[in-house]
């Protein structure tokens, strides 16, 4: 075994124990001091007051090396097994130079852990101790240096967590070092032992991961090949995801009585982050909403195990991307053995026997399995069987699956506990933001200073038209739609065509013709094949993958299509036979590709659709299009078959599929095609009166949605459905909801004047809904129009940029508030009224590196909600004059990670408190004042004796295992707690005799092992 790793194979639990035994005990009353401490007056073997012996030193260094060595397999040895006494009396020795360092603690930690390990083996060298180490193999040298360097990284985190530690001065350094033990941490569990050969092959794996999935072609930026690739850092925009898994209610009858608020809503997170709270996750997308992109996000994260905070989840793993429009392809799905092999991974012969299966046992898979709606419906049963057996052989890995929103049904693989999310369609925020990188991207190809100066007007000229043109900012809510807007954009001067169908025929036309012709790329003489040709052409292979439910086609199979269109297509022999031509279109249109040796798919399936649609329309095979009008695969097909047929056709085509509609025996089954017929009105501007009312009248037998799902799915139809969704009058409050999620996930600002009917609705759900969907809005009129109209009362309001802050503010007092995303610290400071603020939630906020700054001016700030804020935002020392009684701290991107604040003794006040911890106990002081606590522990088991003393005046406890917990937990140590009135609990207990009066609950089914914890605190904050 490889000494570097072995050596980093010491957990914190057992490191931490050694290392404190080298330093004395601080005691009774210590507290902070103004100086920095001098690291020899700590050292435990020095001094007056020495508690620990030379031998006892060396006994400490003998218990490491046993440690490290511990677990290696035959011939894995870092160094000869008579070494090891060597190693650890180096180690011993080099350890004793602590008490001869002239430097304080601070000093230490400035160092870094690395920097400590080089000042100790100096200070041994120079004081002529040491010598042992020259008679060290290559391999004890190294194993000795990765001890050091794990003790000193232990040093100096016990060093930042002593009470006579200025924490405030190197809040950023401290937080680093929290973060490396908790990576090494994760490491340890995840990776098991490794024969110098698996270790080899991952670092070639990753290369050859980051290297295929790091760039993204770019629509419409394709000046040379070198030019057609965007780096994905500069390309990737993190979408939201909303949990599809309905509600998010409390664990148990008390739970909900934390913060005294009501049960949460739906779960919205970055999507990146879906795997934080999940080992399982179905993710679900329209046509170009990024789900392949995300795919590429997390491989390439995963390969590069760089810059994962926030993505703690990934530490570790090995990624396995399985397309299954390719490896859907073959007779038989691919075991673990053949997952390279199916991808067409020029490493698959390179990989030790065995390899893939070892990494899945142990649990450091992530397996991104992309387009479940891109393999035929026949196949999905097959597919799902597949999954299923992979889950059950290897159950502890990361899974991400992709698919359009009704490729599969709901649930569809609840069995296999995947937890379910939506990508949401991009916020206004989100449009700019990739319009600017975008243009970005185009200026690196820009050749002049002319057209860089060109390209700054488009751009600018670009942003005033999404804000101002509701049907455009319609289209651009998905990065396919809004890369193609900017393209066409730039491509024709300023000037946009109006409508989806029009957006794709001038999109063909700038790829077929017209960019080229506009480049020069022809020479005089040269055959160029006109625009109606080659769309001929590429709508037979688009029809023929449709009609076939395939996603990509043997190139031998292409050649074949061609030359049999060629008898229609004669212009096209200019260039050639079969092969010639196919070539020239892989070569030229932009819109095919070769994605593995001998196979051609379209470069997104949207193009593939719509080319499909005309081939089906000029065919009028209608038949064949009702007929398949229950596969998602074929949805956006009947929508473009109505905007490319004529008004007879569309009538014809839309009344067979009313009559489809109206013969399903599933309620499900009938309102997905009716709400498929509404949703092809907007392709139908010339249509039948009598036909669109019929399509209309069947639509409003499901309005007023009955619940949110169905509310969710109802949005699907866009603008139109605005006009059938009833005003609030006579509505229940449950219905009220409903239709104000409908609407507001209709990012039209159409959508404001009927959510502005709500404004004063009564229900508090229906008016958070309200205060949360802002952001999907022009940010003044619907200030205006809505948020300044809703009673404030109870009621937490939204703020996402700082103009929407200075709306709320400068009209009254807010004193509930969200700031969600990264506001500064003196964003808060001067922003927020030191007596205004009673109750504040900070979501999503990286940039916060002093808590205290920023908000320990709210003289009146009862309630804190910290939530996905990493790294300072998670030291409460500058809070301890607030009067905070309530404190939420939720860390969803740090799967496997607790993270309790530094700091939190000092709030004295505080009664409720919900916190997760990654460990069975905690070592840490808490307020002695708690009455709630919502404990939510992500180690598999919980001793509970360490809390009666850390929360002595306990009456409700919530205990939530996300992962589930592989024992009984013992509730018996709870009996001391004079106050314990209720304790809800995951888990199998014991004990609970012990506890006369007190009302115990745990949940009537086993608890899972995966999936999203509970939110016993009722977050109110996210949209439906």
């Amino acid at each position: 075994m490889d000494p570097a790793v072995i050596g980093a194979r010491l957990a914190s639990s057992v490191v931490a124990p050694v290392i404190k035994k080298l330093f004395v005990k601080e005691g009774p009353g210590a507290g902070l001091v103004n100086q920095p401490v001098r690291i020899s007056s700590l050292v435990s073997f020095r001094g007056e007051k020495r508690t620990l012996t030379e031998r006892d030193l060396d006994k400490l260094a003998d218990e490491l090396v046993a440690q490290a060595t511990r677990h290696a397999g035959p011939g894995e040895r870092p160094c000869p097994a008579d070494e090891d006494e060597l190693v650890a009396e180096q180690l011993a020795t080099t350890l004793y130079a602590l008490g001869d360092l002239d430097m304080n603690d601070v000093q230490a930690v400035q160092l870094g852990h690395q920097g400590l390990a080089y000042e100790l083996a100096h200070a041994t060298r120079t004081r002529g101790r040491g010598r042992g180490a020259q008679h060290l193999s290559q391999g004890g040298t190294l194993l000795y240096e990765r001890l050091l360097d794990t003790a000193c990284l232990h040093i100096l985190h016990f060093f930042t967590q002593r009470s006579a530690f200025v924490p405030r001065t190197l809040v950023d350094q401290s937080g680093r070092l929290s973060e490396l033990i908790t990576k090494i941490d994760i490491l340890i569990e995840r990776i098991p032992s490794q024969t110098a050969q698996d270790a080899g092959f991952e670092r070639r794996y990753a290369e050859y991961m980051i290297g295929k999935h790091s760039t993204l072609t770019i629509v419409g930026i394709d000046l040379s090949h070198a030019e057609a690739t965007w780096p994905l850092d500069a390309a990737y925009l993190s979408l939201e995801a909303v949990s599809s898994s309905g509600e998010e209610r409390p664990l148990g009858a008390h739970a909900g009585e934390f913060v005294g608020e009501h049960a949460a809503l739906p779960a919205t997170l970055p999507a990146d982050r879906a795997l934080s709270g999940h080992q399982r996750v179905l993710l679900r997308g329209v046509a170009g909403s990024g789900k392949t992109t995300l795919v590429q996000w997390l491989a390439v994260c995963t390969a590069r195990q760089e810059s994962l905070r926030g993505l703690e989840q990934l530490i570790g793993r090995v990624p396995f991307v399985l397309p299954l429009r390719t490896i859907a392809r073959q007779e038989s799905l691919p075991s673990p053995a053949s997952f390279l092999a199916s991808v067409h991974n020029p490493l698959d012969g390179a990989q030790p026997p065995g390899w893939a299966d070892r990494v899945l046992n142990a649990g450091r898979g992530l397996l991104l399995i992309d387009g479940i709606d891109e393999i035929p419906e026949r196949d999905r049963e097959r597919t799902r069987a597949w999954l299923s057996d992979l889950l059950i052989a290897y159950p502890e890995n990361l899974w991400l699956v992709t698919s359009r929103p009704s490729a599969v049904a709901d649930d569809w693989l609840g069995a296999q506990d995947f937890a379910e999310f939506t990508l949401s369609p991009m916020s206004r925020e989100d449009m700019a933001a990739f319009i600017d990188r975008w243009h970005e991207a185009a200026r690196r190809t820009c050749r002049t200073e002319e057209e860089r100066t060109a390209l700054d007007d488009y751009e600018s000229a670009l942003h005033t038209a999404v804000r101002t043109k509701q049907d455009l900012s319609r289209l651009a809510t998905n990065p396919l739609m809004c890369g193609l807007i900017c393209a066409l954009h730039r491509a024709r001067r300023g000037y946009l065509p109006p409508g989806r169908k029009a957006l794709y025929d001038a999109a063909l036309s700038m790829l077929l013709t017209r960019r080229d012709t506009e480049r020069r790329i022809y020479a005089p003489g040269d055959v160029q094949l006109d625009e109606e040709p080659q769309i001929q052409l590429l709508q037979r292979l688009a029809y023929y993958l449709i009609r076939n439910g395939e996603a990509e086609l043997d190139r031998d199979r292409a050649e074949r299509l061609i030359e049999e269109a060629l008898p229609s297509v004669p212009a096209a022999r200019a260039l050639g036979d079969a092969p010639a031509i196919l070539r020239h279109l892989l070569l030229r249109s932009g819109l095919l590709r070769e994605p593995s040796v001998s196979t051609v798919d379209f470069v997104h399936r949207t193009f593939q659709d719509y080319l499909g649609a005309k081939a089906a329309v000029e065919a009028w095979d209608v038949g064949l299009l009702i007929r398949n009008a229950h596969d998602a695969q074929w949805e956006d097909v009947i929508r473009m078959a109505v905007a490319h047929a004529r008004p007879r056709e569309r009538a014809e085509l839309l009344n067979k599929l009313l009559e489809l509609a109206r013969h399903k025996d599933s309620a499900d089954s009938a309102l997905r095609l009716f709400l498929l017929a509404m949703a092809c009105l907007e392709h139908a501007p010339d249509l039948d009166p009598a036909t669109r009312g019929e399509v209309t009248r069947h639509a409003m037998g499901f309005i007023p949605p009955l619940d949110v799902a169905r509310a969710r799915e109802l949005a699907t139809v866009g603008p139109l459905v605005l006009e059938l969704l009833p005003p609030p009058e006579g509505l229940t409050d449950e219905q009220a909801h409903c239709c104000v999620v409908t609407a507001s996930r209709i990012s039209v600002d159409a959508a404001i004047p009927y959510l502005a009917q709500f404004a004063d609705h009564q229900a508090l759900d229906v008016r958070r809904q309200l205060a949360s969907c802002w952001g999907r809005y022009e940010t003044e009129r619907y200030f205006r129009e809505v948020i300044l109209r809703m009673d404030r009362d109870e009621l937490y309001f939204v703020a996402e940029s700082m103009e929407e802050l200075r709306l709320l503010l400068d009209t009254g007092p807010r004193p509930w508030l969200i700031l969600r995303g990264d506001f500064t610290e003196d964003e808060i400071r001067d922003s927020l009224d030191g007596e205004e603020v009673t109750r504040l939630r900070l979501n999503r906020n990286h940039v916060v590196e002093d808590l205290g700054a920023a908000i320990g001016h709210l003289a009146n700030l009862e309630t804190l909600y910290l939530t996905d804020c990493l790294g300072g935002a998670l030291f409460l020392t500058g809070l301890s004059d607030l009067p905070l009684r309530t404190l939420v701290v939720e860390t969803p991107g740090l799967s496997g990670v607790g993270v309790v604040p530094y700091g939190l003794e000092k709030l004295t006040a505080l009664e409720r408190l919900k916190v997760t911890i990654g460990h069975a106990s905690m070592e840490r002081d808490f307020p002695p004042s708690i009455t709630w606590l919502d404990l939510h522990v992500l180690h598999e088991f919980l001793d509970t004796a360490w809390m009666p003393s850390a929360f002595p005046r306990l009456r409700h406890l919530n205990i939530l295992f996300p992962h589930g917990a592989d024992r009984s937990i013992d509730l018996s140590p709870l009996a001391v707690l004079p106050d314990l009135e209720t304790v809800t609990i995951n888990a199998e207990i014991s004990g609970a005799a012990s506890l006369p009066g007190i009302t115990v609950t745990t949940p009537d089914n086993a608890p899972r092992r995966t999936g999203r914890p509970t939110d016993p605190t009722g977050s109110t904050t996210d949209v439906s």
